[in-house]
This record gives structure tokens, sequence and C-alpha cells, in this order.
């Protein structure tokens, strides 16, 4: 686990079970996203994560704000910036980030991304065209749900850093055919020439 700084604070989020604790039983669906849910998939403890991200529909954000009534809110809004999410506001459609801590002298302990799309249907927020049906969307490991890894690194694909690339390194050889064949025919679709494209087309589909 990182500690960073960042202009509005310290991270140092929680470890990924009290997370989890956190939001079992909130009523609404969620899935644990990020290095996390790549780490599910891969391997525990592949490499360090300074952040931890927690996905939701957009439209369920009112209710998980007032489940979390007690824990500081923010949202990345504009870009660049974080201002509270002030109680019973819905956020524009734009927003999507929300960083939470218990109060202003606290790290901050972890992230909630707002996805478009439910309830049977995760839409891709940066190419609406692209709608996943939340059984190949989201899958569970130990009773935690997390985002399907292809569906993960497609939301990692756009300017990949160090670690997207890591990410993408570890989990291409684990993919089956179906998962190839999903985040290359999403990245042709929301990123053409991208430059992870030739890499997955090595794709033999099984004979039924």
């Amino acid at each position: 686990m990182v500690v960073k700084d960042t202009p509005w604070g310290r991270w140092d989020h929680l470890p990924l079970s009290e997370v989890v604790r956190l939001l079992e039983g909130i009523g609404v669906p969620w899935w644990i996203a990020g290095g996390y849910a790549i780490d599910a998939f891969a391997e525990d403890n592949r490499r360090e994560h300074d952040d931890i991200d927690v996905g939701l529909f957009a439209t369920d954000q009112l209710f998980v704000q007032a489940q979390l009534a007690e824990w500081e809110l923010h949202c990345a809004d504009p870009p660049g910036t974080l201002r509270p999410w002030a109680s019973a506001l819905p956020l524009p459609a734009h927003v999507h980030d929300i960083w939470a801590r218990r109060n202003a002298s606290d790290s901050w302990r972890f992230q909630l991304m707002l996805n478009p799309g439910g309830p049977g249907h995760l839409v891709y927020r940066r190419d609406e065209r692209l709608s996943i049906p939340m059984e190949a969307a989201v899958w569970r490991k130990d009773g935690v749900p997390y985002l399907a890894p292809e569906v993960q690194l497609l939301f990692k694909s756009k300017n990949p850093r160090p670690k997207d690339e890591q990410d993408f390194d570890d989990c291409l050889p684990l993919f089956d055919w179906r998962q190839r064949t999903w985040l290359r025919e999403a990245l042709e679709l929301v990123a053409p020439g991208h430059k992870w494209i030739d890499r997955t087309e090595a794709v033999t589909v099984p004979r039924v």
C-alpha cells in the first residue's frame, strides 16, 4: 500500500477488506475497480496501489451518499479540483469521480467512480455505444464483486501509464479467447488503432 500526497491532502487508502465491509449490504450494485480488480484476476499483491476505486451506477449516487452520511465526500468538478458534495444534490452527468474521507483531518480513504447504465447493463462512459451486460461486466471472487479484467483494461487503455501496461501484460496471457476477443473488439470500436489491438489478435476460437 502506497501513501501519497496530493494538492488536496494525503491518500492512505483503507485495506480492501475494510472497504468491502463498509459497502456490504448497501442495497445497490457496486464493484471493486482499478488495480485491485486486476489483482483479483491475475494475482494478489502483484504491485502496490495508492488508491482504491469502487464503481457504482450514477443513478444510485444519492442512495450511496446517504449510506455514507458519516463520511466526507468531495467530487472532482471541474476536473483538477475538488469541492464538497452537498447533501442530496445530484451531481452533473460529467462528474464521475468522488473522494471519501472521515473528516477534514483524515487522509483520503477510497474513491467512488460513477458510471452510466444500470441496472442490467454497464455503459462505457467514454463511448456510450458500448453497453456491457452486468453478468459479463462484473464477476465475484470470495463473494466480492470486481469489474471484469478485460473491462478494466478498456478503462485503462486511454493514455496507459506504466502500471496500466503492467496490468495489461499480466492479464493477457491469462485471458481466454472470449476475453481477448471482447477487449480487441471493444478497442476497435472506441479506440481504432490502439497499440493493444494487435497484441490481442492471437485468438483461437475453440471448436464446439
